[in-house]
Formats: C-alpha cells, sequence, structure tokens
C-alpha cells in the first residue's frame, strides 16, 4: 500500500510537470490526483489483460499519468470556478 501511495505521489509529479502552466495544487492534492491517476491506470491495465489494480505495469503508468494530467486540468478548472465567483 505504501509502493502504491509513493507511486500515485510520482505519477502526480509527473502529470504537473507534463501539464503546460502553473498549478495551485498542495502536495495532498497531488498524491490525492496521482492516485487516482494510478487506480484508473490499473482498472485500464485490467481490462486489457496487462496487469492488476496494484501491479506496475507499462500500460497502467502510461495511462495513470495521462489520467493525472486530465485530472489535474479538471482540479484546475473547478479552482479557477471558484475564484471567479468572488
Amino acid at each position: 500500500m505504501i509502493g502504491f501511495l509513493v507511486f500515485g505521489l510520482v505519477v502526480g509529479a509527473l502529470a504537473r510537470l507534463i501539464k503546460p502552466g502553473k498549478q495551485n495544487l498542495s502536495i495532498l492534492a497531488t498524491l490525492a490526483l496521482g492516485v487516482v491517476g494510478s487506480l484508473i491506470g490499473g482498472f485500464v491495465a485490467k481490462f486489457f489483460g496487462t496487469g492488476g489494480y496494484f501491479e506496475l505495469n507499462i500500460l497502467g503508468a502510461i495511462v495513470a499519468i495521462i489520467a493525472a494530467v486530465l485530472l489535474i486540468g479538471v482540479a484546475e478548472g473547478l479552482s479557477s470556478g471558484r475564484r471567479s465567483v468572488r
């Protein structure tokens, strides 16, 4: 489980590096988005029969990073929407 959290943090950090612009996300938000991205990557890998949810493989890692980049974009959109209302 600790390895999964560490991988989620790495995925979140890589996603933040890939996503252009400045993201106003805390380290906990980065960890959470990375873990969710890792779960999505594990689900896709399990669906295609190349691994499991908690198993590290290349397809799951790539999908996890892509999912985390998309999740960061969604989180930015939600947080910027809250700021513009004020």
